[in-house]
């Protein structure tokens, strides 16, 4: 920087400092300082500068004053209507940035923010100052060409990207109109000048069938082919189960198991088995021990630990592990020998783990069973069902009495069941959705639910005690705020709920949701419960897991399909050879903290990425159901309108602009949209009729409209 500039900074910044200076605009600044309007230019840099630096800020009013503002650095979350909210790390409110205060920054950026409002008790302001980091390198979108003209646009599919991409001909790839593209930035724009970009991928038209769901994978950034090493490490590991490979390793391959997963479940990584003797039941629960064969640091390793969880879209599974690894030796196929690592409980008749065993072992499973077939043993009492697997079927009963015993030892202690039905989506060949449907939880999938959360529980306690470095599965208390929000709403039907001085207890939310079980607003105030709690996540300390009202929870279950359990499995294989020594111990120590960060991110990516496929299917299959009546019921209320979910789990909008009887007032404490001339009101968990009207699979939105009760009959009930 030159030295002029330094020293008109200096006399700025000391009459700033002048403790007869008054907070200024920029033209009174301009006129006290007698800066002529062709050098203005000029000042507002100099005052930039001095901005970044931190030594002066503007206020709210836009006058220049001494002292820094709070500069945070944090992720800048974009909305569609142009402004945004910073997160910033280890603060529990984020901060708002109106749209003129963004300063060029992108959805996912890391940005500078200068704290401009500190309401009390309300949410902070600020602007932002500066971009520190991209976060977003490519998007993908929609491309339209401009007739006639040498350059075209990408319009983004994530909304939160609000401007399009200009494109210049040259930079297209011969990309045409309604092409689904990935576009890389190679701008990101400034005042009065689009961003721009050069498009590196063309992922096919947008009628092709399968371009919309690869254009959500492309989006969230999913991994899909693995690297041919990590393919060529995968085949070389795969090998059968040798007699070395059982060496030192418990033989149970003559214990009576089973794997019990749905239909189309291809990697089987846990197995099941119980004995009882006298009143105590062996439960064990087998895990493919996947440590084995994918070892620290290799490339399949590597590659595990970028991709961080299996994703399940509605077409389609993106795996953690190739094929080779989880379809093949990782998976517990039946009839064939295989490696696991197994926590063996005895369990007393009270459903209390009274003792427990972890060790590395080999199994044998004798039967691949699914949740249909189990249901109709146990719950139908299906006689062709009983016939064909005569053999397993007592151990079948004794796992629904175990089972029971541990749900109602579970409820005692408090822990929250929130069953909400999963959509079930059926696809034709060309992915067209032709039935959606919930998807119900039967006895044989709690069955495995149960087994499954305490081999968790056991195996985290285990190693809490033992005091060494591990990954746990947490799952704070809710906010205080929140908790005392919803006490208050289901005050307005009669309901009520102890909170504590500090905290709520999760057998008050459990309480309640057995109360409301069955009346008109269960469905609500489950919701409204759920919506109060917040996300679990991986962590390498311990503090318990609210939900489950555990005080140890961990991942243990699932090593094929999530990166969290691998990593559990290689600290207990550690554990058990007595290879943890110091070294080891501080190894782990160093590592957890961005294994368990990073798992978490790649946890919520998956799960966002499997929630647009669902919409995006949803909004095709009604593109079909235009005009036809639903019956649904009021989901979600908002000053724009009302959300109708209906049976099949499908989710629209009333827009109050269609509410067209009467003018709505939307009334946030009650969660309630009042019409303010004949009275009608609407409510949370109310049932309602309503007609489809629009499916626009570009935005992924349904929109309804209030339909008379006489006319349900053309739609489904």
């Amino acid at each position: 920087m030159d030295k002029a500039f330094e020293k008109r900074k200096k006399v700025v910044y000391d009459l700033l400092c002048d403790e007869l200076y008054v907070p200024m605009k920029f033209k009174e600044l301009a006129m006290l300082l007698q800066v002529p309007k062709e050098q203005r230019k000029e000042l507002k840099e100099v005052l930039k500068s001095l901005e970044e630096e931190g030594k002066i800020h503007q206020t709210k009013k836009g006058k220049y004053r001494k002292g820094e503002a709070k500069h945070l650095t944090g992720v800048y979350q974009a909305h569609q209507r142009g402004f945004g909210f910073v997160a910033v790390e280890g603060e529990e409110t984020d901060i708002f940035v109106g749209e003129d205060d963004t300063n060029g920054a992108f959805n996912g950026d890391t940005v500078e923010v200068a704290i401009t409002k500190e309401p009390d008790g309300k949410r902070r302001e600020g602007k932002i100052i500066r971009v520190v980091s991209r976060g977003v390198t490519r998007l993908v979108g929609l491309y339209q060409m401009k007739q006639g003209k040498n350059y075209g646009f990408v319009i983004p599919d994530n909304q939160r990207f609000i401007q399009d991409i200009f494109i210049p001909e040259e930079k297209s790839k011969g990309a045409v109109d309604g092409h689904k593209v990935v576009v890389e930035l190679t701008f990101y724009g400034e005042p009065g000048r689009k961003p721009e970009g050069k498009i590196v991928e063309i992922i096919g038209h947008v009628n092709d069938p399968g371009t919309d769901i690869m254009s959500i994978v492309k989006g969230y950034d999913l991994p899909v082919e693995f690297p041919e090493k990590v393919l060529n490490q995968a085949e070389r590991t795969a090998k059968p189960v040798s007699e070395a490979d059982m060496a030192g390793r418990k033989d149970i391959r003559d214990w009576q198991m089973v794997t019990i997963d749905g239909e189309d479940a291809k990697d089987l990584d846990d197995a099941v088995s119980v004995t009882k003797e006298g009143e105590s039941y062996i439960l064990g629960v087998h895990i493919a021990d996947v440590a084995n064969y994918v070892q620290e640091n290799s490339a399949l390793d590597r590659e595990a630990y970028e991709r961080g969880t299996s994703v399940c879209l509605v077409d389609r599974v993106i795996p953690m592990l190739p094929h080779t690894l989880s379809n093949g030796i990782c998976s517990l196929n039946a009839g064939e020998d295989r490696l696991a690592l197994s926590c063996i409980m005895r369990i007393d008749g009270k459903g209390l783990v009274v003792d427990h065993e972890i060790a590395e072992t080999v199994i044998h499973v004798d039967e691949r069973m699914s949740y249909t077939s189990v249901r109709k043993i146990l719950a139908d009492k299906d006689e062709e069902e009983i016939g064909r697997y005569r053999n397993l079927v007592p151990m079948f009963e004794r796992m629904q009495e175990l089972s029971a015993l541990l749900r109602k030892r579970r409820q005692k202690r408090g822990s929250i069941d929130f069953d909400f039905p999963e959509t079930k989506m059926m696809l034709d060949e060309q992915g067209k959705p032709v039935d959606i449907k919930p998807y119900e939880r039967n006895v044989a999938t709690k069955i495995i639910e149960d087994f499954m959360l305490l081999a968790n529980e056991t195996v985290a306690e285990d190693y809490y005690w033992q005091e060494l470095p591990f990954v746990y599965r947490t799952h704070e208390a809710p906010d205080d705020e929140k908790i005392r929000a919803l006490a208050t709403f289901i005050n307005n039907f009669g309901y009520s709920m102890h909170i504590g001085a500090n905290e709520v207890r999760p057998k008050e939310v459990q309480k309640l949701l057995a109360k409301v079980e069955g009346s008109p607003e269960e469905a609500l105030i489950s919701r409204l419960a759920l919506r109060s709690m917040k996300q679990a996540r991986y962590t390498p300390d311990n503090s318990g897991h609210f939900g489950l009202a555990a005080g140890y929870y961990t991942h243990f279950t699932s090593p094929i399909r999530r990166y969290p359990d691998l990593q559990i499995h290689r600290i207990i294989k550690d554990s058990l050879r007595g290879r943890m020594d110091g070294e080891k111990t501080e190894h782990y120590r160093k590592i957890l903290p961005e294994v368990t960060k990073h798992a978490s991110e790649m946890e919520r990516r998956a799960d966002e990425a499997e929630r647009e496929t669902i919409k995006l299917k949803k909004v095709e299959y009604m593109e079909e159901h235009l005009g036809e009546v639903y019956e649904g019921v009021i989901s979600s209320i908002t000053k724009w309108g009302m959300y109708i979910e209906l049976p099949n789990t499908i989710e629209g909008l009333v827009h109050v602009a269609n509410m067209t009887d009467d003018h709505y007032e939307y009334y946030e404490s009650r969660y309630e949209m009042a019409g303010i001339h004949k009275g009608k009101v609407f409510k949370l968990g109310q049932r309602i009729s309503v007609r489809v009207t629009g499916a626009d699979r570009l935005m992924r939105t349904i929109d309804f409209e209030i339909a008379d009760e006489g006319e349900m009959g053309d739609g489904e009930e």
